[in-house]
């Protein structure tokens, strides 16, 4: 029986690989924000899956509240065998000069220093047991920069950046490193960078069949039954009806 760590999991990507894994025999630490949600996953996965599941109620842009719940763990939790880095939202949509400060922090506190607080916390636990593996939820917007994307690309760019730095850090301790960047996913992805508009938040699948959270989460399940000598460092997913962040065919 194997562990995954999945922050960011009370929705979209995070919600369906927490359910993927848990029919794949992982037990399961959950992180998120939202408790009502952690609590009703944990008792849907542990009732239908049979599974160990813990839940950690925080918001990763926290480092005091990461420690805690990290360093708060019992041994057998600690034996982490996946770290899923889930946790990401993009948040308005700008030219840089009509950005929201405020916008701009909540993703680089999310995307960028929440992503690092929990890497930090969990690849010692890896070093010391000499296997893990470490996936980076990215983005094409981690290579591809579109208009109004500024900071959330740039935050993007970032994991891609440290994806990399990633794999050749954990290269001698027998660590795997993933980054997976989906394109176009409906999932809450949009309704939170439009703040709540519903209209505004359908708008980027009208005509088109968009990627769906389970897709990644199948993509994550591939990456982590693959044999202990082969690693998937890179993987760009997106619809079929999208060839990039620039091109994208509606009916």
């Amino acid at each position: 029986m194997k562990f995954a760590l999945i922050t960011g999991v009370t929705s979209g990507i995070g919600r369906a690989t927490a359910i993927m894994l848990a029919e794949n025999n992982y037990n399961l630490i959950l992180t998120g924000r939202r408790n009502e949600q952690l609590d009703a996953l944990k008792r849907e996965i542990e009732v239908k899956y049979k599974r160990d599941v813990l839940t950690l109620n925080f918001d990763i842009r926290s480092k005091e509240s990461v420690d805690k719940a990290i360093d708060g763990l019992t041994e057998r939790w600690r034996k982490i065998d996946v770290l899923v880095n889930n946790a990401g939202l993009a948040v308005g949509l700008n030219h840089i000069q009509d950005g929201d400060v405020d916008d701009w922090e909540r993703m680089i506190d999310t995307n960028i220093k929440g992503l690092l607080y929990i890497t930090r916390k969990v690849a010692p636990m890896m070093i010391e047991r000499g296997k893990g593996h470490i996936i980076n939820i990215g983005s094409i917007a981690g290579t591809q920069v579109y208009e109004n994307g500024n900071v959330y690309c740039a935050s993007k760019h970032a994991v891609h950046a440290l994806s990399q730095g990633m794999r050749e850090d954990m290269l001698k301790h027998n660590i795997k490193v993933t980054e997976i960047r989906p394109g176009m996913v409906e999932t809450e992805f949009s309704l939170v960078r439009f703040k709540g508009d519903q209209e505004k938040a359908q708008s980027p699948y009208h005509g088109l069949v968009p990627l769906f959270a389970e897709d990644i989460a199948d993509a994550i399940l591939y990456v982590v039954t693959r044999p202990e000598h082969v690693c998937i460092n890179d993987m760009e997913i997106t619809p079929i009806a999208q060839a990039n962040a620039f091109y994208v065919f509606r009916k």
